[in-house]
């Protein structure tokens, strides 16, 4: 497909992705509390995303993901949070 063809295909999803996120920030500006690993993060791969390099999804996951390869001998949590709080 060309730049056209994926526009036309595309970008009404990736607009409402796009509000969605700046909603969900503003919502955090407005809350109290504590800074939180995961915002840092989150606001770490919006920086990848303006960035022109490619893979931006591949750098995007980078920064929300574990870059420790040695497994843990228990787990402290009953699920994913979505960040590596590094640890």
């Amino acid at each position: 497909m060309n730049r056209r063809e994926l526009l036309d295909l595309y970008y009404l999803e990736a607009r409402a992705k796009l509000i969605d996120v700046a909603a969900f920030l503003d919502r955090l500006d407005r809350a109290e509390g504590e800074p939180d690993f995961r915002l840092a993060a989150f606001k770490q791969a919006l920086g990848e995303v303006q960035n022109e390099k490619v893979p931006r999804a591949e750098r995007v996951l980078a920064c929300l993901s574990d870059p420790t390869v040695d497994p843990i001998p228990v787990a402290t949590t009953k699920a994913a949070c979505g960040a590596w709080p590094g640890k």
